[in-house]
């Protein structure tokens, strides 16, 4: 695996538990390429740990491979999305229609046909990020966060944010498998040029040997059941 070279700290952007299945501390690039930014990208899910598997929602296998599932039916589908950074908001784009149901079968050939045959130049990057924001944090670094739900947008071009404040909700629009955060960190607000940047979260818990315990700086690896809370004293 392609060493991360030092990152950029941030702030987790949700709240509540979370696993990452493509994420830079498992494999880079993390989503099997490096275009449009995502080389060191991030998606979080919500998943029960209870049920084999670790299914992101609430009904059986069979049901979703057969029938799909309907959104509210996925554990992290609305969950409050927060500003990992300090900064100005540069783009906020909503208004991107969300399948109202997962579909293996046509999320499998919408991820081919933007995978193979996706133009920057033509396309609408929409039809990849869904709806999304991205937030300028330094010179050269930019945060973007993906498809989220459909009218849940709370920001606007030129706002200035702070690191936690309420920006959106979890959703499944543009090229999403189901509901989820795609999160990554860029030296462009252009998604369709732009290189990704490794980045860390500045604090989160992770479960390890029956408890929880509090890492700083960390990246996540696909295995990790991880928690943020407003604050780590909070009971659980």
């Amino acid at each position: 695996m392609t060493e991360i070279s030092t990152p950029i700290i941030v702030g987790f952007p949700l709240k509540g538990e979370w696993l990452s299945p493509n994420t830079p501390g498992t494999k880079i690039p993390s989503h099997g390429t490096d275009q449009l930014g995502t080389t060191y990208a991030y998606d979080f899910i919500q998943v029960d740990w209870s049920r084999a598997g670790h299914p992101a929602y609430h009904v059986s296998f069979l049901q979703y491979l057969l029938f799909g599932v309907s959104l509210n039916e996925y554990y992290g589908y609305g969950q409050e999305v927060f500003a990992p950074c300090d900064g100005i908001v540069v783009q906020a784009e909503d208004g991107y229609k969300e399948n109202i149901r997962t579909n293996l079968f046509s999320d499998l050939s919408n991820a081919y046909k933007n995978a193979h045959y996706f133009n920057p130049t033509t396309d609408d990057i929409q039809s990849v990020a869904g709806n999304y924001v991205i937030i300028e944090y330094d010179t050269n670094v930019y945060a973007a966060l993906c498809h989220l739900q459909t009218g849940s947008i709370q920001v606007t071009a030129g706002q200035e944010v702070k690191k936690g404040d309420y920006i959106g909700r979890v959703g499944h629009s543009g090229n999403s498998f189901f509901p989820h955060l795609h999160f990554q960190l860029m030296d462009s607000c252009d998604i369709t040029t732009a290189n990704g940047l490794p980045c860390a979260f500045e604090e989160y818990d992770i479960f390890q040997d029956g408890e929880w315990k509090t890492v700083t700086n960390e990246i996540p690896t696909n295995k990790d059941r991880i928690r943020f809370q407003t604050s780590n004293s909070e009971t659980e």
